[in-house]
């Protein structure tokens, strides 16, 4: 099995990308991702703790957000559906305009990068990819606001080659050689 460090990682991406970015790594000690009822209750008077507020910051500067994740039982591993749970929150992500939603993160595009553990034939054919496009892509992300620009599934994951690490980082360079952002003076 072929395993690339989170560092490596980071630093291919930032070899990619000729403009200004910023790592957010979720699985540190100081963000809580488990939503409380203290959350929900500031979320509904429009306020948000310092931890949240931090991310939203980020999430608010940014043009351009690349979710990395492993997909886990079909889904969002738990810390990453934590942090949507409390940053993507009412009246930062999105609202009710008289009973319609709307998504308040116009103007901003996203790259979403999985990994997992089966081949993408067996998720093709149980219709996994489209459930995880359907709930991901459009339950989270195009619900926000946010333009889906790609959604990387990269299969087998856990029996991955070299050579098969090296196609998946041409893949990432492709898209990343496409996106030029946009500058206002």
């Amino acid at each position: 099995m072929y395993k690339v460090p989170a560092g490596d990682l980071q630093s291919e991406i930032r070899v990619m990308i000729s403009f200004s970015y910023n790592f957010r790594i979720i699985h540190c000690p100081t963000f809580v991702s488990m939503l409380s009822l203290a959350d929900m209750q500031r979320q509904f008077t429009g306020e948000a703790c310092e931890d949240i507020k931090r991310e939203q910051d980020h999430i608010s500067w940014a043009e351009q957000i690349t979710f990395i994740y492993p997909i886990w039982w079909t889904g969002l591993p738990a810390i990453m559906k934590g942090y949507i749970d409390r940053v993507f929150s009412y009246g930062f992500a999105y609202r009710y305009d008289q009973g319609i939603q709307k998504g308040l993160l116009k103007g901003k595009s996203t790259v979403i990068i999985n990994t997992h553990g089966k081949s993408h034939e067996e998720y093709e054919k149980t219709g996994m990819d489209k459930a995880l496009a359907l709930t991901s892509d459009h339950g989270i992300f195009t619900y926000s606001g946010l333009n889906v620009i790609r959604h990387f599934f990269f299969d087998r994951a856990d029996k991955v080659s070299p050579e098969q690490v090296e196609l998946w980082k041409e893949q990432i360079r492709n898209i990343y050689s496409g996106i030029k952002p946009e500058f206002t003076l």
